[in-house]
């Protein structure tokens, strides 16, 4: 009895290491490495990651003066950092990053790097799902929490430096992250119903038109709601894109794509058209109208 104990001891404790391995290393469809969940530094330098890692790494000519004023304040901070390993954004700032914080003498112990997924199931997503209720629409990006509430966030890529980007969160607290249209959204979305945004969509159109960056802003963001299933949301956002670029042929195959997937065909033929009067060779559009026509 006390073999066969000990026997699914062992047994358990294989499998919860192997299940905790299991996520960190994988591979897409085309067999290119990727890496998921929560990782270490030591995660990127071990395997086929290393070749972008260490080149980032060491071209990267760190601010000294800067760091040295980081040293002190930063330590009171906590920071979780999301990656894709298939991001290129990601590959340029995460080295980056790491070589900043061991300049500044950041404890490893308050740093969080999360890696996420690109797939169409899994969009922007961890396995473990650490990035739900974060507003991961962007990656790479860093978030500062102090006192265990968020302070500001380093979205994608640093405004100027990733050394004055800190400096300006941690001493100044006068930041603006990128993307602050599906920010915005983001806080509009978790403040107030669907129902009032519409009322006020009009005054909502113009205030975002000016300072969203293209229609790809939103239209990433969206994909992120949809991805996580919060559908009525994303298709809201997507509308919206819409209103704000009515010329952008882009826009309405998300809006039709978000259509499609919740069944409304009428909707998502009506928008897959409108995409051919402004491209009318897109192939995309074409073989979705002739799919949607084979189900209805």
């Amino acid at each position: 009895m006390k073999r066969t104990v000990t026997l699914s001891i062992f047994l358990l404790n294989l499998l919860f290491s192997f299940s905790q391995t299991a996520n960190k290393l994988t591979a897409d469809k085309k067999g290119n490495e990727l890496l998921l969940g929560e990782i270490s530094k030591s995660d990127l330098t071990n395997n086929t990651f290393n070749t972008w890692f260490s080149e980032n790494y060491d071209d990267y000519l760190v601010n000294k003066g800067i760091t040295k004023q980081l040293k002190d304040s930063l330590n009171q901070y906590e920071i979780k950092a999301f990656l894709g390993t298939w991001c290129g954004d990601s590959k340029l700032e995460i080295p980056r990053f790491y070589k900043v914080l061991e300049a500044a003498k950041f404890p490893e112990s308050q740093l969080q790097v999360i890696a996420v997924n690109r797939t169409k199931e899994a969009y922007k997503q961890s396995p473990n799902h650490e990035e739900k209720g974060l507003n991961i629409h962007r990656v790479p990006t860093f978030i500062f929490y102090k006192n265990g509430k968020e302070v500001n966030r380093i979205v994608e890529h640093p405004k100027e430096t990733l050394e004055r980007d800190i400096l300006n969160i941690i001493t100044k607290n006068k930041y603006t992250p990128n993307y602050m249209a599906a920010n915005y959204m983001y806080y509009l979305l978790n403040s107030k119903t669907l129902d009032s945004l519409k009322l006020e969509e009009s005054v909502l159109v113009s205030r975002l038109a000016e300072f969203v960056k293209g229609s790809r802003e939103l239209n990433t963001f969206g994909y992120s709601l949809l991805r996580s299933n919060q559908t009525e949301k994303a298709l809201y956002v997507f509308d919206l894109n819409t209103k704000i670029f009515p010329y952008k042929y882009n826009v309405y195959d998300s809006l039709g794509e978000a259509f499609f997937e919740v069944k409304n065909y009428t909707e998502a033929l009506k928008n897959y058209y409108k995409v051919l009067s402004l491209k009318p060779d897109y192939k995309n559009a074409i073989s979705m109208i002739e799919e949607i026509k084979s189900k209805i």
